[in-house]
This record gives C-alpha cells, sequence and structure tokens, in this order.
C-alpha cells in the first residue's frame, strides 16, 4: 500500500511535476533522473512504486518531445531500430527478473535506492562532459549514410534497458554520450534526437512492466502531468535563453543533490 497522501500532497506532486516539465523542456533531460528522486525523497512514494510511476510519466513527456525531432529529421531511425532490439529484451529481462525473484520488499526498495543514487551521478558526470565528448567532433560533417556498429549499438541498448528499468535513469544523459562516442560523426541534434525517441519505447515497455505487477500509481501519474505538460511548454520556449554551459553545471548539481539525499534513506 502507498505510504504517502495524495488528498494533502497534491500541490507538491503538480509542482515537482512543473519543476521537471520546465527542466525538460530546457534540457532535454530530468524526466527519469529528477522526478523518480523527487517521488521518494520529497513525497514519500515507495521506491518501486515511484519507479514505475515515473516511467509512464517519461514515456508521454519524451513522446511529446519525439515528433517534432522526427519532423525535423533529427531521428536515425536505424539506430533507434538497433538499440530497441538490445533496450526491449533488456527491460523485459529486469522485468522477469524481479517478477520471479519477488524479492522483499525493504530489500528492493533499498537495493533500488543504492541502484538511484549510481546512476544519478553517472547521469550528473556524463552531462558535465558531454560538451567534452562533442568538441573534439564539432567540425566534423556527417556522412550521407552512417553505418550502424550492430553490436555495440545493441549492447548499449541492453545496458539502459536493463539500468532504465530498474532505477529510471540513464536513457537521457548517458544514453547521449555513449552514442557520441560510439558516432562522433553524427550531429548533435540528430543524436538527441534519436536518444529520446529511442526512450520513449524503452520507457513505454519498463513502464507497462511495472504496471503489469503493481507498480503504478495512475492518480499520481494524472498529477504529474498535470504540472509538467504546461512547464515542458514554457520551458522549451525558453531554450538557448540561458548558456548551455550554466545549465549542465546547474542540472548536474541537482543530480548530485537527488544522489546525496538519496544516500541518506538508502
Amino acid at each position: 500500500m502507498p505510504e504517502f497522501d495524495l488528498h494533502t500532497l497534491w500541490p507538491m506532486v503538480i509542482t515537482g511535476g512543473f519543476v521537471v516539465g520546465f527542466l525538460v523542456g530546457m534540457t532535454g533531460v530530468g524526466a527519469g533522473s529528477l522526478m523518480t528522486p523527487f517521488l521518494i525523497t520529497n513525497i514519500g512514494v515507495p521506491p518501486a512504486l515511484a519507479v514505475g510511476t515515473d516511467l509512464l510519466f517519461a514515456s508521454i513527456t519524451k513522446a511529446s518531445a519525439a515528433w517534432p525531432h522526427h519532423n525535423f529529421g533529427n531521428v536515425n531511425w536505424h539506430l533507434v531500430g538497433w538499440l530497441a532490439l538490445g533496450s526491449v529484451p533488456g527491460s523485459v529481462a529486469m522485468l522477469v527478473v524481479l517478477h520471479l525473484l519477488n524479492p522483499d520488499t525493504a530489500a528492493l526498495a533499498h537495493f533500488i535506492k543504492q541502484a538511484l543514487v549510481a546512476a544519478l551521478v553517472l547521469s550528473s558526470l556524463a552531462i558535465l562532459i558531454y560538451p567534452f565528448v562533442v568538441r573534439g567532433h564539432a567540425h566534423v560533417g556527417e556522412p550521407v549514410e552512417i553505418k550502424v556498429r550492430r553490436l555495440p549499438t545493441m549492447l548499449l541498448g541492453l545496458t539502459l534497458g536493463s539500468i532504465v528499468t530498474l532505477t529510471s535513469v540513464g536513457a537521457g544523459a548517458i544514453g547521449v554520450v555513449i552514442l557520441t562516442l560510439l558516432y562522433p560523426m553524427l550531429r548533435t541534434r540528430r543524436l538527441i534526437g534519436t536518444d529520446i525517441v529511442h526512450a520513449v519505447p524503452l520507457t513505454l515497455v519498463s513502464g507497462l512492466g511495472h504496471m503489469s505487477i503493481g507498480n503504478t500509481s495512475f492518480e499520481l501519474l494524472g498529477l504529474l502531468l498535470v504540472g509538467s505538460i504546461p512547464g515542458i511548454a514554457i520551458g522549451s520556449r525558453l531554450t538557448g535563453i540561458l548558456p548551455d554551459q550554466l545549465l549542465r553545471i546547474f542540472l548536474a548539481a541537482i543530480l548530485c543533490f537527488a544522489a546525496y539525499q538519496l544516500s541518506l534513506k538508502a
């Protein structure tokens, strides 16, 4: 049973949804990295329920950005396909493990918190080093056809599928950085667009899997969306006003703070 009372906490949930949506709109990162820690530390949502609800939340927010990226030609669909060939089975495998092992609720909560702390720290580091990774390839022209490195791409998808299904973190910051290393000739906007589109089926499959084992609160999801939809709309319109470096440092600091708060409760 939920350990939180939405009848009294709903204003905080909507506000949290707005803030996270605003950051997602400005940076493209945060649907998973920020929402799950917020739900656990500030709302008191059990970790498994927070992850399951946040995955559906992330799938909806990512989907809202996927279509514009497709229209602008920012998606390499071959890469999306090979990533999904790894991430979807990875997600399903993690769900099967969670279902078959049927771990003790307290032990599972503790493990998810620890894994989430590690994923948040890795995400913050990925956000900070991304500009340095891109800098060396800033003037490299993109070829007409990108040759897909099938095995490494599938392994990346498999890793992301497992991590995201367990913690809801990793599809954004970590995925983009590793994709940049694998495909340095791909333009930044196409890397980001490809990563966002790939995150839609991954978070949807993971979210539906968590829903099938009871790790979803639709009331909580609805309140988050009420706040996040206007937040995304406003944040996306402010993109480019603030310096990108400042935004990255700010976002990395928030992720580290979220990791610190979780570590106190782990």
